[in-house]
């Protein structure tokens, strides 16, 4: 099994803490996304991915992209260690919370767009980030209403465990302090984000625990 990763990039990561979760060993490419102009673009990776996005799992002779498809076929076919709850609307609850960040949060605040609003638009440093935090706290803000209200929270986003609501909301979290956002107002994610952190898989897929950070 093979994962192309970028350190820093969010999708990249919650396929690491997936992998970690799930006790399964993988080599790591890395894929620098700005060095030389971005290694996503070249002809090798962009024959892997024609999207010239992080992360792809080669794995069983196929090579798979977008990171919530990947966690859900490693659900699938390595069915030990679920990432999904027992029942349809305890699965249905965690997709619409990884999907809030996946679709909701992440995407408007991805690299591409970023680079775009720097480099096309020309906006400012602080208008960009300005940009970013605007959209951080929104999405955030809606999450923690519902982390907050709904019984199904418990220590991680849905019950005693960490599933793949929790992939999706760590990698965020730690963008969110990257751009300096205030994280206060949302007490029930910080206090998931706590129970994630002190778990060795979450640990040993941190963006600055990877070999391309060092780097």
């Amino acid at each position: 099994m093979k994962l192309h990763s970028y350190f820093r990039s969010s999708a990249a990561c919650r396929v690491r803490i997936a992998l970690a979760l799930k006790e399964l060993d993988y080599e790591s490419v890395a894929v620098h996304l700005s060095k030389g102009g971005g290694e996503q673009f070249g002809a090798a990776f962009s024959a892997l991915n024609p999207q010239q996005q992080v992360p792809v799992l080669e794995d069983g002779g196929a090579a798979l992209s977008k990171s919530l498809a990947i966690i859900e076929y490693l659900d699938e076919a390595y069915p030990g260690l679920p990432l999904l709850p027992a029942t349809a609307a305890e699965r249905a609850r965690v997709r619409s919370l990884a999907l809030a960040i996946a679709c909701d949060i992440h995407p408007l605040n991805n690299l591409r767009v970023l680079r775009y609003l720097a480099h096309s638009l020309k906006v400012t440093p602080e208008q960009k980030d300005a940009w970013y935090r605007h959209w951080i706290a929104l999405g955030l803000a809606a999450l923690e209403q519902r982390l907050a209200r709904e019984g199904a929270t418990g220590a991680f986003c849905h019950g005693g465990r960490p599933t793949l609501a929790d992939c999706c909301l760590e990698p965020q979290v730690y963008n969110a302090r990257r751009f300096g956002c205030d994280l206060a107002p949302y007490p029930t994610i910080l206090r998931i984000d706590q129970a994630c952190q002190a778990l060795p898989a979450f640990q040993r897929a941190h963006p600055d625990r990877q070999a391309d950070a060092a780097a």
